[in-house]
């Protein structure tokens, strides 16, 4: 039994089962792909759900893999226990159908006794108690000792979640030594202390519950195997617990590094030492798999987790940026196993540190806040933090609920989720409510019992429809309408319903009895509802109608959509592959895609990403769109969207070599038809997030010819004849400008000089101090600045207080010497008071402050307020 590193023993375990014929796998993102049921990966097993259940057909019977996982649930306990962890990586062997309990026994017992060499008397095979086959394979074919097979049972050793597959497992565990243990003669696996560890679960998914406690063969029995990687690691490495391992040691040792802290010193601080060395893998993990900091979802988790690093960093008494440091440390360890850490790398750190930035903003003046609340709850002999200040913190102050719990309860108080949580709900409700009369229509549809639409439009313009269902302007249902807004139901149509980013068609439904105009086309579940005005005549249910979409608009949303794709082919050959789609959507007018990215893309970045794609445009690449099934896509280099859920038939859109994804949008048939390609706009909309808005075709006319129009408005303005002399008139009126700046600095310089005499002369004594207060009307800024500094300059012991307004707009200007600010006299102070006599704020430094006032009649009562200040 050899030390082994972490990342030798990851290697030697997929080696050993590629050699029993299993397919190595990568490891699945941990964003569930086509599974809402979860949010974030938890187990090996779990991205094989629909393998084990026939739904999909795996690519080989027989796979192995080593999955990144995150579990949550017990996050405020991470760190206060050197069990606990949020991430973690699980080693599995599974087999779909092929071999079961003899195998599956065998080759884990060769792994870890010949492979591993772990001494065979060290090793704990449990069984379930009444599963006779493993306990003949165990001792019979294995050679284990009868007395080292242990029976376990149902709550331990038969796994099962309600009805469905479920089976028997049987576990092996690690004997740590009997000085680990409780001292009992009868302690064995099962028992609560710490001398046994189990290190492998092998799971025999045979039998079928039918809800009711009946178990039958299932017909095709399965292997699902579970080893925690970084438990085994402790094993081979001889630690006590997973913080101890080597890879994840060296990201412990850079938080002492940073923190200046030893670990094993104070338990307060390894406390916080494990959470940052936990969270940092974790945080580093979802980033790179797409996750982006949010207030919902997934996003929130990651947010929570690198918020809960920040502050126990600042336990730490680490008053600085450091996750990205602690990033770096923690890709060198695992990035040889994921290559995507090492090609994402600049992202991540980006999103870590624009995050922890966001946290620091806030963390100070929550906590601030926090204290108070707690100090007077305390001083009021409570232990509990009132729900309406939980939620005040969170609501005004964005600080995270589940760190006001943590710090909250370190500090032996509770917290009233009941309140918190209502109030939320309220908040919800209140959000719920404005969206309620956009979602009305679909609530309606939902209503009828009808099949799905047959939707033609891909290939077709126009066609012929049966009227299903009529809606009412009101939303309920009629068998006719001969006037005004209404929501018709067809059995086909060629209008495509919104959807994936897309805008709805729009045009005409007719036959010889009624014209109606087609405003706007939904979908839900299925069924296309066209928005629609009756024109003339009158449509009821039964008739047989013609279907005509805006042939124009279509074309250009098409060129619009498919330019789209090539865009985000074109940022991730540019920016780089962490490029993601957040959103998007298209219409006749533009095209607009929200991606995953750091900062603001530079002049030169933009200019390459139009260039690539009007390149694309000009090849006159065929676009090809073909219905397969999600597998197949996927093998074709589709790229899907996060948390997407995609049907057994999916549509690949794909551009030569260039673009291929899955979408189920209405697209060009050659890249040449978009004609050209310009960018239009590029911003920030979130932390980690960008949005490009591009036209096409048309558009790029348009845009050309307004900014046509625009330069030579400009040219007319600048009297200039020939538009290519605008940059040289611009630059001759900037010297302009500069040079009438001049004047203006001089002016105000001797105009402030003629009166620094004067105010000084009537300036009033408070001691030593000379101060001086007037109301300069409608003086510049620049003068009464100029003629601050010059009262400054002459007097040290001066401070000066000047009103200067035009119409409702009103200021006050402070200036203090030198020998005045070291009295005492503090020009931001005394504006704090001033303004407020006004109803305006203010401050500034000392010797210098500026503050905005609103009520104007006021301006002699808060000037004279100045002496009574200075005194």
């Amino acid at each position: 039994m050899k030390w082994t590193s972490l990342n030798d023993l990851r290697e030697k375990y997929l080696s050993f089962f590629e050699s029993k014929g299993h397919l190595r796998l990568n490891s699945f993102p941990l964003v569930p792909q086509n599974d809402k049921s979860l949010l974030l990966i938890n187990s090996g097993m779990a991205p094989m759900k629909k393998f084990f259940t026939g739904e999909v057909i795996p690519p080989r019977n027989r796979v192995t893999t080593c999955q990144k996982c995150i579990r949550t649930p017990d996050l405020e306990r991470v760190g206060h226990t050197a069990r606990h962890g949020t991430f973690f990586e699980m080693l599995g062997n599974f087999s779909f159908g092929d071999y079961f309990k003899e195998e599956a026994i065998a080759w884990a017992w060769e792994f870890l006794t010949v492979t591993l060499e772990i001494p065979a008397e060290l090793l704990w095979p449990s069984i379930y108690e009444n599963d006779e086959e493993a306990y003949d394979i165990w001792v019979n074919k294995i050679g284990v000792n009868p007395a080292h097979v242990v029976r376990l049972g149902k709550a331990d050793n038969f796994w099962e979640h309600g009805s469905g597959p479920c089976g028997p497992c049987s576990e092996i565990y690690f004997d740590r030594g009997i000085e680990r243990g409780c001292g009992s003669p009868d302690c064995k696996p099962g028992c609560d202390c710490d001398r046994f560890m189990e290190i492998w679960n092998n799971v025999f998914s045979q039998f079928n519950n039918d809800g009711k406690g009946n178990y039958t063969e299932l017909a095709q029995k399965n292997i699902d195997t579970g080893m925690g990687l970084e438990r085994l690691a402790c094993v081979m490495q001889n630690v006590e617990n997973m913080f101890e391992v080597d890879s994840v040691r060296k990201i412990l040792d850079k938080v002492c590094e940073i923190s200046g802290k030893k670990y094993g010193d104070d338990t307060n601080n390894d406390i916080s030492i494990r959470v940052v060395t936990d969270h940092t893998r974790s945080a580093m993990f979802m980033i790179s798999d797409g996750v982006i900091p949010s207030n919902e979802g997934r996003g929130y988790v990651l947010r929570r987790i690198i918020r809960r690093a920040c502050r126990h960093g600042k336990l730490l008494g680490i008053n600085h940026p450091f996750l990205v440091d602690m990033c770096t440390v923690a890709i060198g360890e695992s990035c040889d196993a994921y290559t995507e850490l090492s090609e994402k790398a600049d992202y991540i750190k980006k999103v870590l540190s624009l995050e922890e930035e966001r946290f620091d903003a806030t963390i100070d003046a929550g906590l601030a806040i926090l204290d108070d609340i707690i100090a007077k709850a305390r001083a009021e002999g409570k232990n509990v933090i009132e729900g309406a200040d939980a939620f005040k913190l969170y609501d005004t102050f964005g600080f995270p609920i589940d760190l006001t719990r943590e710090i909250a309860e370190e500090n032996g108080f509770s917290t009233d989720m009941d309140t918190f949580n209502a109030l939320m709900q309220e908040q919800k409700q209140r959000a719920r409510n404005a969206r309620a009369n956009i979602s009305g229509w679909s609530d309606k549809a939902k209503s009828f019992d009808i099949a799905k639409t047959n939707f033609v439009g891909y290939t077709q313009y126009e066609c012929e429809g049966k009227v299903l269902a009529i809606l009412d302007e009101n939303g309920e249902s009629v068998d006719n309408i001969s006037e005004g807004e209404c929501s018709i139901i067809l059995d086909t149509t060629t209008f495509y319903g919104e959807g994936g980013g897309q805008v709805g068609d729009t045009g005409s439904i007719a036959n010889d009895n009624c014209e109606i105009t087609v405003s706007d086309t939904k979908k839900s579940d299925g069924v296309y509802i066209h928005m629609c005005t009756v024109e003339s005549g009158r449509i009821s249910v039964g008739d047989t109608v013609k279907c005509s979409v805006d042939v124009a608009r279509r074309e250009a949303i098409k060129r619009n959509h498919s330019a789209v794709h090539m865009l985000q082919a074109a940022l991730r050959s540019v920016l780089g592959t962490h490029v993601e789609q957040a959103g998007s959507y298209v219409d006749e007018k533009i095209g607009r895609f929200d991606f995953t990215h750091f900062a603001a893309l530079t002049a030169e970045e933009i200019n390459k990403v139009e260039a690539l794609v009007n390149y694309q445009i000009l090849l006159g690449t065929p676009v090809d769109t073909i219905e397969t099934d999600i597998e197949t896509a996927r093998k074709n280099g589709a790229m899907a969207l996060f948390g997407e859920k995609y049907g057994s038939v999916v549509r690949m859109v794909k551009m030569g070599d260039f673009s291929v994804e899955l979408c189920g949008g209405t697209h060009l048939d050659n890249t040449a038809k978009a004609g050209l390609f310009k960018i239009v706009t590029e911003i920030g909309v979130a932390a980690g997030v960008r949005r490009i808005e591009v036209v096409t075709g048309l558009g790029v006319l348009n845009l050309l010819g307004e900014k046509q129009s625009l330069i030579e408005s400009t040219a007319k303005e600048l009297k200039v004849q020939n538009i290519n002399d605008i940059a040289k008139r611009a630059s001759s009126l900037q010297d302009e400008v500069r040079a009438l700046k001049r004047e203006i600095d001089a002016l105000n310089s001797k105009m402030a000089g003629s009166r620094v005499n004067e105010l000084l002369e009537n300036a009033k004594k408070v001691g030593d101090v000379s101060v001086i207060t007037a109301d300069l009307k409608d003086m510049a800024i620049d003068a009464v600045r100029s003629l601050g500094d010059a009262i400054k300059d002459k007097n040290p012991l001066a401070v000066a207080v000047f009103a200067i307004h035009s119409g409702e707009k009103l200021n006050f200007i402070a200036v203090c010497g030198k020998e005045a600010v070291a009295k005492g006299a503090h020009a931001g102070n005394i504006l704090r008071e001033v303004s407020a006599v006004t109803g305006g704020k203010g401050g500034g430094r000392p010797d210098s402050a500026m503050s905005g006032g609103k009520d104007i009649f006021k301006i002699s009562e808060a000037l004279a307020l100045v002496e009574t200040l200075i005194k």
